[in-house]
């Protein structure tokens, strides 16, 4: 099972991108200015992980963007969440938890529960299918948090 790892990608994809440290205002974890990436000084290991690699998919989305920003938004959270947290770690997390509440899914899979949310909200059937498949139909998700 690999692991999606952002200042890798960063490092061999991106390396004219620079990442700085900064205290946001707030509800702000990040943000993209130029050839530059800010992230809050505050946030945790898993957040910086999660913002780090939607800002480096609004990097690669430049020239394709969707004319609405909510959903041009909506789509780099989505394929954030697909790069950072894989069907075989879904499968992994719901094996160990079989019937996880959120902040005890995205601290299994790494993430911050905005992403792991975004994740389990967008499952296709056949992702449906094989997470059934591997726990042998004893799973569950419930979308709220504790």
């Amino acid at each position: 099972m690999k692991l999606w790892h952002p200042w890798r990608w960063l490092r061999d994809q991106h390396p004219d991108i620079d990442v700085t440290y900064t205290c946001l205002d707030a509800g702000r974890m990040g943000d993209l200015q130029g050839k530059s990436v800010r992230l809050d000084n505050r946030l945790t290991q898993a957040e910086r992980r999660c913002t780090l690699t939607h800002e480096l998919v609004h990097i690669e989305r430049r020239g394709i963007e969707h004319h609405d920003p909510d959903v041009e938004e909506r789509l780099v959270d989505l394929e954030s969440a697909r790069r950072l947290i894989t069907i075989s770690q879904l499968i992994d997390a719901f094996r160990w938890f079989r019937h996880p509440e959120l902040v005890d899914l995205a601290d299994h899979l790494w993430v911050d529960e905005q992403t792991a949310l975004c994740r389990m909200e967008h499952l296709d059937p056949v992702e449906v299918a094989e997470i059934e498949a591997a726990c042998d139909g004893d799973w569950s998700w419930r979308s709220t948090s504790s």
